[in-house]
C-alpha cells in the first residue's frame, strides 16, 4: 500500500480533520477543528483526505505528524491531528491509543488543541498523553486570548484520562488548562509527574450535574500563578441551580509539590471529598492586585459554601509542610456547616520566626450546630486559627479538638480567634506542648525527673545524693576527646 508522508501532509497545507467511523463496527465519530467530519476509510487502506491508515496505530508520536518541537514553530496542528486520530479509534466505547510527545518545546496557539472531546463523539473511555520528563517535554499554551482559552475540552465525552511526564506553561496570562463538563461521563483523571508552570486563569475548572470525580494527582508539582484556584471544582458556566452541582467527589494529591506565586490550590463550592497527603506547599508571592472575591488573599484550601444539596464534604491533610510567607497566605478558609476537616502530621511553623508569624491567621473555619467537625492530630502550629460563630447564639458543641500538637506562637488560651457572640467551648485541646513548656532534662540513658532520680515509688526524696556516674574507662575518654 502506498503511503503519504505524514509531514508532506502537514506542510503540503493537509490538515486531517476528523473521521466519521474506521469500520461500520465503529460506534463513534472523530472531529477535528472547526466540527468537521472526514469520510471513513476508503477501499484503498486510506482515508479520504490522503492520510495513510497506519496513523491509526495504538501509539501516535506528534513527531511522526509534523510535531518539531523547538518552541518557535507552531505545532498545533500536529497535536490536533494527533487528537482525531485518537478519537477516531474508539472502539464500542473503548479508546485504546497512546500519544507520546518527545522531549521537546511544542508550541499550542488554538485552544482545544490537546484534547477535544466534544459531540458527535460518543462516550469514550481511555485514552492516555505520554511525555519523556517534567521540562522534558513542554507544552506551550499561547492563544490569541487568555480568558476562556482551554488547552483541553471535555464535554461529557471522555473518562479514564491520564497524562503523565511532561510540563504545561500558559505564554498567555488568563488562558486554562483543562476544561471538564459533566452530567455522569467525564470523571476519572490521571496526572503523573506533571508539572504547570505560567499565570492561569483555572488549571483545571470542573462544571455540570453529576460525578466530575476520581481524579489523582501523583509527585506533580502546580507551578505559576491563578487567577481562580488550580483545581476548582463549581464552576456554573451553564447556569444551573447550584444545587444541581454537588456531585463533586473525590480527589487525591500525593507527594506533591506546591510551589506557586498566588492564587488558590484547591476551591470546592460545592463540596467533595479531598485528601492532599506528602509533600510541601509553598505561595511564594501575593496577589498583583486586590479583587472583589480574593482580596488580596492566596489560599490553599478554600471552601466558600456554607450548605450543599446531598454532597459529601469531607477534607484531610496528612504528612504536609506548609510554608506562610506572608499575612495575606491561607492554609484553609472553610465556610462549611458539616462535614470533617482534618490535618494530621502537618506542619506550618517553617517561617514562624518572622515578626508578622505569631499574629497571622492561617486556618479560618465558620462553625455550626452541626460543624464541620474539625480535628488537629500531632500538628505544629503557628499564629491563631479564627472561627467564625456569626449568627449564632447558642452554645455550640465541641467541634473543634488539637490532640497533641506543638503550639508555636501562643497559649492555647490565646490561640483560639472566635468571631462571633459564644464563647470558645467548642474548641478543645489535649495534651498540647504551649511555647512556654521546657523540654525535660535528658540523661545519657533516658529522661530523669527534675528533683532527683526517679525510684520505683516516684523521685527520690531531695536530701537523698545521686549516685555519681563513674568516669569513663581511657579509651572512651579518649574517643569522647576526639
Amino acid at each position: 500500500m502506498s503511503r503519504v508522508s505524514r509531514r508532506q501532509l502537514l506542510r503540503g497545507g493537509l490538515t486531517v480533520l476528523a473521521a466519521t467511523a474506521l469500520t461500520g463496527h465503529t460506534a463513534s465519530a472523530a472531529v477535528g477543528p472547526g466540527g468537521v467530519s472526514a469520510g471513513p476509510v476508503g477501499a484503498d487502506g486510506t482515508w479520504r483526505n490522503g492520510a495513510s491508515v497506519d496513523l491509526l496505530s495504538r501509539v501516535i508520536n506528534v513527531a511522526d505528524l509534523g510535531a518539531v518541537g523547538d518552541g518557535r514553530v507552531d505545532d498545533t496542528a500536529a497535536f490536533e491531528l494527533a487528537y482525531s486520530l485518537a478519537a477516531a479509534r474508539v472502539f464500542r466505547g473503548v479508546g485504546r491509543t497512546v500519544i507520546e510527545i518527545p522531549a521537546g518545546e511544542y508550541l499550542i496557539t488554538r485552544p482545544n488543541a490537546l484534547m477535544n472531546g466534544v459531540a458527535p463523539l460518543r462516550s469514550a473511555n481511555g485514552l492516555r498523553f505520554s511525555g519523556a520528563g517534567k521540562r522534558m517535554t513542554t507544552l506551550v499554551f499561547r492563544p490569541d486570548e487568555g480568558p476562556g482559552s482551554y488547552l483541553c475540552r471535555n464535554e461529557d465525552i471522555w473518562s479514564n484520562v491520564s497524562f503523565e511526564r511532561m510540563q504545561f506553561r500558559s505564554a498567555t496570562p488568563g488562558a486554562s488548562f483543562f476544561s471538564s463538563y459533566s452530567t455522569g461521563q467525564a470523571q476519572d483523571y490521571r496526572f503523573s509527574e506533571c508539572e504547570w508552570m505560567g499565570e492561569w486563569e483555572y488549571g483545571v475548572a470542573l462544571d455540570g450535574t453529576d460525578t466530575n470525580s476520581e481524579m489523582q494527582w501523583d509527585a506533580c508539582r502546580v507551578g505559576g500563578s491563578y487567577r481562580r484556584a488550580f483545581l476548582y471544582s463549581g464552576v456554573t458556566g451553564r447556569k444551573q441551580d447550584p444545587n444541581d452541582q454537588d456531585q463533586f467527589l473525590n480527589y487525591w494529591f500525593t507527594d506533591m509539590k506546591v510551589e506557586y506565586e498566588w492564587g488558590n490550590f484547591l476551591e470546592f463550592p460545592y463540596g467533595g471529598s479531598i485528601a492532599c497527603r506528602g509533600g510541601s506547599y509553598i505561595i511564594t508571592g501575593t496577589r498583583p492586585q486586590s479583587t472583589e472575591e480574593y482580596g488580596t488573599s492566596s489560599t490553599f484550601f478554600r471552601f466558600p459554601v456554607a450548605l450543599h444539596h446531598d454532597s459529601v464534604q469531607r477534607f484531610h491533610a496528612q504528612d504536609i509542610r506548609f510554608e506562610v510567607r506572608n499575612p495575606d497566605v491561607r492554609v484553609i478558609d472553610c465556610l462549611w456547616k458539616s462535614g470533617t476537616v482534618h490535618f494530621s502530621d502537618c506542619d506550618d511553623t517553617g517561617v514562624a520566626f518572622k515578626d508578622f508569624a505569631p499574629e497571622v491567621r492561617p486556618h479560618r473555619y465558620t462553625v455550626g450546630p452541626r460543624g464541620p467537625l474539625i480535628r488537629y492530630d500531632s500538628c505544629q502550629l503557628a499564629g491563631r486559627h479564627e472561627y467564625r460563630t456569626t449568627g449564632q447564639e447558642e452554645p455550640l458543641p465541641a467541634v473543634a479538638r488539637y490532640d497533641m500538637c506543638l503550639l508555636r506562637s501562643h497559649e492555647a488560651s490565646e490561640f483560639v480567634v472566635v468571631q462571633g457572640t459564644v464563647g470558645r467551648d467548642f474548641v478543645s485541646f489535649v495534651n498540647c506542648l504551649e511555647p512556654g513548656d521546657p523540654p525535660a532534662p535528658v540523661a545519657p540513658d533516658g529522661p530523669l525527673a527534675p528533683d532527683g532520680p526517679a525510684t520505683a515509688d516516684g523521685p527520690a526524696p531531695a536530701d537523698q545524693a545521686a549516685t555519681p556516674a563513674p568516669d569513663p574507662s581511657p579509651p572512651a575518654a579518649a574517643a569522647a576527646g576526639r
